[in-house]
C-alpha cells in the first residue's frame, strides 16, 4: 500500500512537471516568433545579413520546438507518443535540411558582401532584440533542461541545450551590430554572419543525425 502510494504521488508529480514543460514551451514558441520577426523585419531595414540569417533560424527553431510542444502536450493527455515520435523525425529532417541551406546561403551571400564592399547600417532595433535574446535565452535553457531531467525527456533537454546556442547566436549578432555602430566597419556585418555559419551548421547536422535515428544526436548536449 506504502508503495502504491509512492507512485501515485511520482506520477502525479511527473504529470506537472510536464505541464511545467508545455507552459515552458508555450513561452519559448512566442518568444521564438518575436524574435523571427524583429530580426527579419530590422534586418531587412538595415541590410544586414546577420540579422536577417538570425531571425530565419528563429523561424526554423519554431518549426522544431512546436513538435516538441506536441509531444509534451500529447503526453500530457496520456496518449501514445508513436504518432508524436514519427513527427519529431519527420520534423528534424526538415529542420535539419532547411538549416544546412541557410549556412549555405549565409556563407554565399557574406562572401558577395565582403567582395562587392556592402555593409549594413546601424539598427538599435536589432541591438535590443540581441540583448534580449542574450538575456532570455539562457533562462529558458535552465528551464527546459531542468524540466526535461525531471521527466527524463531528452527531447526537451537538447532544446534546452539548443536555446543557449541561440544565445550564443543573439552576442555574435550583438557584438557586429554594436562595433558597426561605434564604429562603422562596414564589413563586420558580414564577419558576423560567417561567424552564425558554425552554430547553423552544427545544429542543421545534428538535426540530420537525430532523423537518422542517432542517440544523443544534438551536440549541444554533451
Amino acid at each position: 500500500m506504502h508503495r502504491e502510494g509512492m507512485n501515485k504521488v511520482s506520477t502525479a508529480t511527473h504529470a506537472r512537471s510536464v505541464k511545467k514543460g508545455v507552459r515552458i514551451e508555450i513561452v519559448s514558441l512566442l518568444w521564438m516568433v518575436i524574435e523571427g520577426a524583429v530580426a527579419i523585419g530590422s534586418g531587412i531595414i538595415a541590410h544586414s545579413l546577420s540579422l536577417v540569417a538570425f531571425g530565419a533560424d528563429s523561424i526554423i527553431e519554431l518549426i522544431a520546438g512546436g513538435v516538441l510542444l506536441w509531444r509534451l502536450t500529447v503526453e500530457a493527455q496520456g496518449a501514445s507518443l508513436a504518432r508524436v515520435k514519427r513527427a519529431e523525425k519527420t520534423s528534424s529532417w526538415v529542420v535539419g535540411i532547411a538549416l544546412l541551406l541557410l549556412a549555405v546561403y549565409i556563407l554565399v551571400a557574406s562572401i558577395d558582401k565582403l567582395v562587392s564592399h556592402q555593409g549594413a547600417e546601424s539598427t538599435y532595433l536589432g541591438i535590443g532584440l540581441a540583448v534580449a535574446s542574450g538575456i532570455i535565452m539562457p533562462y529558458l535553457s535552465r528551464a527546459k533542461k531542468h524540466i526535461g531531467s525531471e521527466i527524463g525527456s531528452s527531447a526537451l533537454r537538447a532544446d534546452g541545450a539548443c536555446s543557449i546556442v541561440c544565445a550564443y547566436m543573439a552576442w555574435t549578432v550583438l557584438a557586429g551590430a554594436v562595433f558597426n555602430a561605434i564604429l562603422g566597419w562596414w564589413w563586420i556585418d558580414s564577419i558576423a554572419s560567417l561567424a552564425l555559419v558554425y552554430f547553423v551548421v552544427k545544429e542543421g547536422w545534428e538535426a540530420v543525425q537525430e532523423a537518422r535515428g542517432k542517440e544523443d544526436a544534438c551536440g549541444c548536449c554533451h
